[in-house]
């Protein structure tokens, strides 16, 4: 079985009114090669007219968004023209690539009603040959994402990469893996895993214990490369981001939100996008 390294508490970083908490990167650990950046916004219950949440226009490059929504909706626009309102259980895929400008904020109808909201977003990154890559945006619902039922109390939603014969509802550019995971109480999962692979391992909601140790509501594990096999029983009942990935190797340049390989692309990254070669952005 793969051992845990440390486990990680997610640190408490409110934007605006939006209660988020973020484990990673974090002052302990600053990546999960290729996994990037992961914050957690809510659980929390916005009252009508509100004013939603507050990521207006901002351009992005070398990285892909991965936007995980719990509870709640995100309306998704971008320089490029795709637009997109996602709701609870749905998930949207990024491919800044090259360059883009994007907004995530809340339905109109979200911010008249109100209601709960709870969302997960994960900075995953693309190797060197792809940092240029075009850009894409694919959203999907709730229905359109296949659930696995391994037994009776688990349920794998699968985003990317396969398990067993089925297949994730996002093809990727590179090999990831990407899951949320559902465990009733008293329910447990065997969780395969190649040792050569970096495991994302994050508890949304409840707890659990993964091969001996205890890991609770908004902490990460970090996991050893010496098993392949993560054995997993939900203490209460559980929601767990789950993924994997062949690590890159490369080097990491991360400035606001461009992630690059060298300064020097970081530099260019900036200039053009003051030039307007991220697309041109209309309300």
């Amino acid at each position: 079985m793969r051992t845990i390294k440390r486990i990680h508490q997610a640190e408490f970083r409110p934007i605006a009114d939006l209660i988020t908490y973020s484990p990673l990167p974090s002052r302990q650990l600053q990546q999960i090669d290729p996994f990037l950046f992961l914050n957690h916004h809510g659980y929390q219950t916005y009252k009508p007219h509100n004013n939603g949440l507050p990521f207006g226009p901002h351009p992005h490059r070398g990285m892909e968004t991965v936007t995980f929504i719990v509870e709640g909706d995100i309306m998704h626009k971008d320089s490029q023209g795709y637009k997109s309102v996602i709701s609870a259980g749905g998930v949207q895929w990024m491919t800044a690539g090259r360059g883009l400008i994007h907004a995530e904020v809340s339905s109109d109808e979200f911010k008249r009603e109100g209601g709960p909201l709870e969302i997960l977003q994960l900075w995953v990154n693309l190797p060197a040959r792809l940092k240029m890559t075009a850009p894409a945006y694919t959203g999907l619902q709730k229905e359109e994402i296949p659930v696995i039922a391994v037994n009776d109390d688990v349920a794998i939603n699968l985003v990317s990469g396969t398990w067993t014969e089925q297949t994730g509802a996002f093809a990727t550019l590179s090999d990831v893996f990407l899951s949320t995971v559902a465990i009733k109480a008293g329910g447990s999962v065997s969780l395969p895993v190649a040792p050569e692979r970096n495991i994302l391992f994050y508890l949304i909601r409840g707890g659990l214990t993964v091969n001996g140790q205890t890991v609770k509501h908004r902490e990460l594990a970090e996991f050893n490369h010496d098993g392949d096999t993560l054995d997993v029983t939900a203490d209460a009942d559980t929601l767990l981001l789950f993924g994997h990935a062949v690590p890159f190797n490369e080097p990491v340049v991360a400035r606001g939100p461009f992630v690059m390989n060298t300064d020097e692309q970081i530099m260019e990254a900036y200039q053009d996008y003051q030039r307007g070669k991220f697309g041109v952005w209309s309300e």
